[in-house]
């Protein structure tokens, strides 16, 4: 089963394409093309004169070309080149499936607040033309991610090597909008957009967050709109954390009874519920979508209570435990000398990775405090050896360190203190790493002594010590080039509604994406609070909610006091 639609998913989200510097700027004329063969038609003509018009009449873009968050690799303001977007617009894209897919994305962000028709085209060589071209190119330097944004008086470029690029340059460009743009029905507004170019990729390969549904449940629709909020910051992988001692999300067939009684209940009085597989595809097709890689978590050998009340013969004295719905840690494992417990594993991980097309598959591996020496690490590398078997590349909790390397094998490191021996040496074992140190993007964390919901453990974490670490430098004697990217958890033990999660994601969640994004050479704390407030705006446009943190310079129109509104038909700890 699974829970009923929480909230309606955001408008769609997307990417972009970049430019090398020793090339040619690829602009557009300043004119709609005119075919040497023939003379203007007359709505060309008349475009190209109400397209004058408007701008010599009307002020420039309310939006700055670098107003972006993550900041770009690169940008060049042309303040003579400003454009502004008309209703006979159109959206060409180069002929690939992916690249329409992109245009088709942007279409369905910018139709409902301004009320153009957007229609969706593809052509071999794509050009504005009045409108918005996302052009396929041929540019190494850009990489797989990278994109270029060019804004012309005659329209708006996005060039990218690959569909991806093309969304993340989209991103981009939904915010060279006014704020406007989010409103879900027209507003009265002129669609101006800040001339020049941007040329951006992404420092770090893996941009993630996590969330916790084990703890709380949440329905498919409120992790559509997750997926929605990291698109928007051009991050890449959404983790999900499925399985803990209060509840399991996943159906598997071959252990029916891991979803029926395991995935009952959850945290306090709150209900359960789990994800059919039919659910957990859309779920993946959706991050897919929107170039989202879902890394499914399957936590082991402890975090298991859910799966022993269903499966007593899992554990160690073979006595189902009664359901367990508080937020203690470290009690519960399987039996790691019962050949029955991977039998578990192996059909558990089978069928989920037979589910994900992604190449990363989350083991856990923390706080099995029962479970030690020998009979830990033999657990762990006879599960990195079934990841292996599926074709699958382990990602596990930074406490699998201490077990044999396996090729690819990926740790998540969630400690509080950079000096990290036992890791580092997993490092020179040929480990990997992603980072989330919990004292700065441990999303559950209280941002201040008064916030409503939320944990202090690894301290309070306010939107400038979200931001202000360096992922390629933070765990000491691990080189830069081990260090896969970032990912920011969110824990749910005290986050109970769909509200609740944008309060805690926003505006930290766009700090963590700017470290996995921008070249650390734009790093700058006075800079990234101005930019950060004007996604304020925006959020409120869309009606997300957020925590308006006071380091912030909001603009003065926005209230300045924390505040979750309640979800209906949803639990909330908060009014």
């Amino acid at each position: 089963m699974s829970s009923a639609p929480t909230a309606a998913p955001d408008p769609l989200d997307a990417g972009t394409a970049p430019h090398r510097a020793d090339e040619p700027a690829r602009h557009a004329d300043p004119a709609p093309p005119v075919l040497a063969d023939r003379a203007p038609a007359a709505p060309e003509l008349a475009r190209a004169a109400a397209q004058a018009a408007g701008d010599l009449l009307a002020p420039p873009s309310p939006v700055r070309l670098g107003d972006v968050v993550p900041a770009p690799e690169q940008v060049t303001p042309d303040p003579a080149a400003d454009f502004t977007l008309l209703p006979e617009a159109a959206i060409r894209v180069s002929t690939d499936a992916g690249a329409l897919a992109v245009g088709e994305q942007l279409a369905a962000l910018l139709r409902p607040a301004t009320g153009y028709p957007l229609p969706v085209t593809d052509a071999a060589r794509p050009e504005p033309a009045g409108g918005i071209a996302l052009v396929l190119d041929d540019d190494p330097g850009l990489g797989p991610e990278g994109y270029r944004l060019d804004v012309t008086p005659a329209g708006v470029r996005i060039g990218a090597t690959t569909p991806a690029g093309l969304l993340h340059g989209v991103q981009t460009l939904r915010q060279l909008f006014p704020a406007a743009i989010e409103n879900p029905t027209p507003v009265a507004e002129r669609w101006a957009l800040p001339g020049g170019s941007i040329t951006d990729r992404p420092r770090f390969a893996y941009r993630g967050a996590m969330l916790d549904v084990a703890r709380h449940f949440f329905g498919v629709d409120a992790v559509l709109r997750v997926i929605d909020h990291l698109a928007r910051y051009k991050l890449n992988h959404l983790h999900l954390h499925l399985t803990d001692d209060q509840g399991w999300r996943i159906a598997v067939d071959s252990w029916p009874r891991l979803a029926t009684v395991g995935g009952a209940t959850a945290v306090g009085d709150a209900p359960g519920g789990w994800y059919t597989k039919a659910d957990y595809r859309r779920i993946v097709a959706y991050a897919a979508q929107r170039h989202i890689t879902v890394v499914p978590e399957i936590d082991l050998p402890g975090h298991t209570n859910a799966a022993l009340t269903a499966y007593p013969e899992l554990a160690p004295d073979g006595v189902a435990p009664p359901p367990y719905t508080g937020t203690e840690v470290g009690f519960s494992y399987v039996d790691p000398a019962n050949e029955r417990t991977y039998d578990f594993v192996a059909d558990v991980l089978g069928e989920v990775a037979a589910l994900t097309p992604g190449p990363l598959l989350h083991v856990g591996g923390d706080e099995a405090f029962k479970v030690k020496g020998t009979a830990y690490t033999g657990f762990v590398e006879r599960a990195q050896r079934i990841v292996a078997g599926l074709g699958k590349t382990v990602v596990g909790w930074h406490q699998l360190a201490p077990a044999a390397h396996a090729d690819g094998r990926v740790l998540q490191w969630w400690g509080t203190d950079g000096a990290d021996p036992v890791t580092a040496d997993a490092v020179r074992r040929g480990a990997r790493l992603i980072l989330s140190p919990g004292n700065h993007v441990y999303l559950d964390m209280k941002y201040a002594p008064d916030t409503p919901i939320g944990h202090d453990w690894a301290g309070l974490i306010d939107v400038r010590r979200a931001y202000d670490w360096d992922p390629g430098t933070h765990v000491a004697d691990v080189p830069a080039e081990a260090v896969l990217g970032v990912e920011a958890p969110l824990w749910t033990e005290s986050v109970t509604s769909l509200a609740e999660i944008e309060f805690m994601l926003l505006p930290r969640l766009p700090a963590v994406a700017e470290l996995g994004w921008s070249p650390r050479a734009t790093h700058d704390w006075t800079a990234f609070r101005e930019r950060l407030a004007g996604q304020g705006r925006r959020w409120t446009a869309a009606g997300i909610t957020f925590h308006r943190a006071p380091e912030v310079p909001w603009p003065a129109d926005e209230p300045a006091t924390a505040h979750i509104p309640a979800q209906v038909g949803t639990p909330t700890t908060t009014a």
